[in-house]
């Protein structure tokens, strides 16, 4: 029978997975580097115990939790910086971007690239954080949630996966129905 193999399906299977994984554990690495940065190296510190448990509930290996550590307090490591983008979404919905990046310029240019082909643009800080409350580091709509349908709910979609995609985004918040927290 030919085109039908167990092993490809499996290795195609497997490389998604993958990937999926690898991009978490890298989001989870930056995460460690720069709260150890911040605790000094001691890892008893409120901030770096919470993402290094975050990071073993999504099975990242201690080998890479210890790597990350090491990174962010090593004298040789960049300065990363955690910086909020704000925009607005299809049908009026408020998007807030959290990134995690060692070069804010470079950042900033392809995140506003990203959204401007997806037909949307940065908005200004503060524009679209009243519609949302910060508790701890997430950010959780107020109410009323907006209702997204039919075009303007597959344009948000695409936008959000887009910005999932991005090396330097950790996590955007939505006030939209069903699309509340993505990337975590």
């Amino acid at each position: 029978m030919s085109g039908h193999s167990k092993w490809s399906q499996i290795k195609r299977q497997k490389a998604v997975t993958d990937s999926a994984r690898s991009r978490v554990f890298s989001r989870y690495a930056r995460l460690i580097a720069l709260e150890s940065k911040k605790a000094n190296g001691i890892l008893t510190a409120p901030g770096l115990t919470v993402v290094i448990a975050r990071a073993k509930a999504a099975n990242m290996p201690k080998d890479n939790i210890e790597r990350a550590i090491a990174k962010g307090m090593s004298k040789d490591s960049g300065n990363l910086e955690q910086i909020v983008y704000e925009a607005y979404g299809p049908g009026g919905t408020a998007l807030m971007i959290d990134a995690l990046t060692d070069n804010k310029n470079r950042t900033t240019q392809e995140i506003k690239h990203l959204l401007v082909l997806q037909g949307v643009e940065l908005a200004n800080p503060g524009a679209a954080s009243w519609a949302f409350t910060k508790t701890g580091n997430a950010y959780t709509p107020n109410e009323p949630l907006m209702e997204v349908s039919g075009d303007d709910e597959t344009r948000l979609g695409a936008i959000l996966e887009a910005l999932d995609e991005h090396d330097d985004v950790q996590q955007v918040f939505t006030n939209a129905r069903n699309y509340e927290n993505i990337g975590d």
